[in-house]
């Protein structure tokens, strides 16, 4: 299969100045010769397509095969599930009796209460959790996680997808796209229904929409400044253009990262480290058109003519998508803290409505929680130990008795345990350090662009050491972890115009890993799915006293 390789190819540097503003030398220039999936030869542009469908359709099998299993509220299911049939009933999230789970678990949701109940999320994730209630019943556990398995499963065609953009190969992006699906920690967060498979989503496809927004910026650039030089006598833009370089009006992808951006901020709080690295992240590769493009005055250009206009494309809407994520809420007449600011005049703030008021003292309050959430739990683990698996989560744990749910042997064991594929793990923990150098010695933009989502995933949550965190929190940057262990694969495989000696072997070995990886995850999918297996094949797969 031929395909272009992780690094860029060869160009001509010298060229003539009549013909370097050429529309099709600027695009060449700034994007390379494969510009879109209809620039690859016929016999690939199918497989462009396919590649994302056949990775998904594995993917989904694996999360929707026995998704209703085991039958009951596993984990922290028990919050997240009940307020998503409240939001489905009432549109806020309404308090529980004692043994709320019993009765959810016997297939009797109906038992809400009528005062409202304190919650410290946003509402989008558990409304799309309620999106799978509403089409399979909330009596169900099929139910229950549908929305998350279909999540999960659309998000592996989408970094098979963002794959393909970065590094135009077809097998890098299959690569990519089977290695998420099979990963173990992906896998168990895609069969229950927490908020971060939600987080990640909108994330990935926020990260995707400004990967669009780069070619399509750089385009509007090339074309531009081709129609400046096109006017111009000599065949080259004047000194006045090449000063700051052209406007390049709005830009449409960006609008849909910020859309993205809210509904990720709309699910868990943490998405606000993305929307800054994204944001300077979008700028940044501007600024790097601009100087490519021959742009004399780039970085002050790039912070003027794309940055300003970026952070009012992007920061507006996304506040404002959040901020109808609560429109249930905001409708409700009996909601958490609803009326708050009925009952606390104030002389500073009284001018802001009092809804608006009421809600933002909600906030307050709920990052006050979150700041102090500092309770001991046998799970919590430190972020040092998340790229290693040092502690994963038990979600789920089980002994059946000999001769009941499918037990045939004096011990046995159903569990579920958000463990990764160490294979993709830890391969992966390895190749960040040949990305950080690819990015620091090259400046490769593609690998710059897989820090920053793995920096914004990571890095803040050493800002909170006394906090409780669990290791299912890296999800959210998951996928670029993957596109860094793919993109060191792209090192193994080699450039397309290598001899074919060194082709084959690459590819040799890029086959072993995810052929390795697979077999891995087979062996260890019977703990990530509540399988009934045996105390001892259970015991085989704890690999480390912490994963007990």
């Amino acid at each position: 299969m031929t395909d272009t390789s992780v690094r860029p190819a060869p160009q001509t540097w010298l060229i003539r100045p009549r013909e370097a503003f050429t529309a099709e030398a600027l695009r060449t220039r700034l994007i390379g010769s494969i510009q879109s999936w209809r620039d690859y030869p016929p016999s690939l542009r199918l497989w462009f397509w396919l590649i994302p469908t056949i990775t998904a359709v594995i993917g989904g099998i694996l999360r929707f095969v026995r998704l209703d299993a085991p039958h009951s509220l596993v984990f922290d299911e028990t919050y997240y599930v009940k307020d998503a049939y409240s939001l489905l009933v009432s549109g806020y999230e309404r308090s529980w009796p004692d043994k709320a789970n019993d009765a959810f678990n016997a297939g009797n949701p109906n038992v809400l209460l009528n005062s409202p109940e304190y919650v410290v999320h946003p509402p989008v994730g558990k409304w799309m959790i309620a999106f799978g209630m509403w089409l399979f019943g909330s009596d169900n556990s099929f139910g229950w996680r549908f929305s998350a398995a279909l999540t999960g499963t659309l998000s592996i065609a989408l970094i098979a997808l963002i794959a393909l953009k970065l590094f135009r190969s077809h097998i890098l992006g299959a690569a990519a796209g089977l290695l998420l699906a099979v990963d173990g920690h992906h896998l168990v967060m895609s069969r229950t229904s927490l908020l971060d498979i939600f987080l990640m989503f909108w994330l990935l496809a926020a990260f995707g929409a400004l990967l669009m927004d780069r070619d399509d910026g750089r385009r509007r650039l090339a074309a531009r400044l081709a129609a400046l030089a096109g006017a111009s006598k000599d065949g080259r833009p004047t000194p006045l253009h090449l000063a700051s370089g052209p406007w390049l009006g709005f830009r449409w992808w960006r609008l849909a990262a910020g859309v993205c951006l809210g509904l990720a901020v709309g699910t868990k709080w943490s998405a606000l480290f993305f929307v800054v690295a994204f944001g300077l992240l979008t700028v940044f590769w501007d600024m790097s058109a601009r100087r490519i493009a021959g742009i004399r005055s780039w970085p002050s250009a790039g912070i003027i003519k794309d940055g300003i206009p970026a952070f009012f494309t992007m920061i507006p809407v996304a506040g404002a998508v959040y901020l109808s994520t609560w429109t249930g809420w905001f409708l409700s007449k009996d909601a958490y803290y609803r009326h708050w600011a009925d009952t606390n005049p104030s002389d500073a703030w009284g001018w802001i409505p009092g809804p608006l008021r009421s809600l933002a003292y909600y906030h307050m309050e709920a990052y006050n929680f979150h700041q102090g959430l500092s309770s001991p739990h046998p799970y919590s683990a430190s972020p040092w130990t998340w790229l290693v698996m040092g502690r994963p989560t038990s979600f789920y744990y089980e002994s059946p008795k000999q001769g009941t749910s499918g037990c045939d042997l004096p011990n046995c064991t159903s569990a579920i345990l958000s463990v990764g594929n160490p294979v993709i793990w830890w391969g992966a923990t390895i190749a960040l350090f040949v990305v950080l150098f690819w990015w620091a010695g090259r400046r490769d933009w593609r690998a710059g662009a897989i820090l920053a989502g793995v920096a914004a995933g990571y890095l803040p949550w050493f800002m909170y050491p006394e906090r409780t965190m669990f290791y299912f929190y890296a999800l959210s940057f998951e996928p670029f972890l993957v596109l860094a262990l793919v993109y060191g694969l792209g090192l193994v495989l080699g450039r397309s115009g290598a001899p074919p000696w060194r082709r084959r072997s690459g590819l040799y070995l890029v086959g072993l890993v995810v052929v390795l990886a697979v077999l891995v995850s087979a062996f260890f999918y019977p703990v990530w799915t509540a399988e009934v297996i045996s105390y001892q094949d259970w015991r085989m797969r704890m690999w480390m006293p912490s994963w007990i």
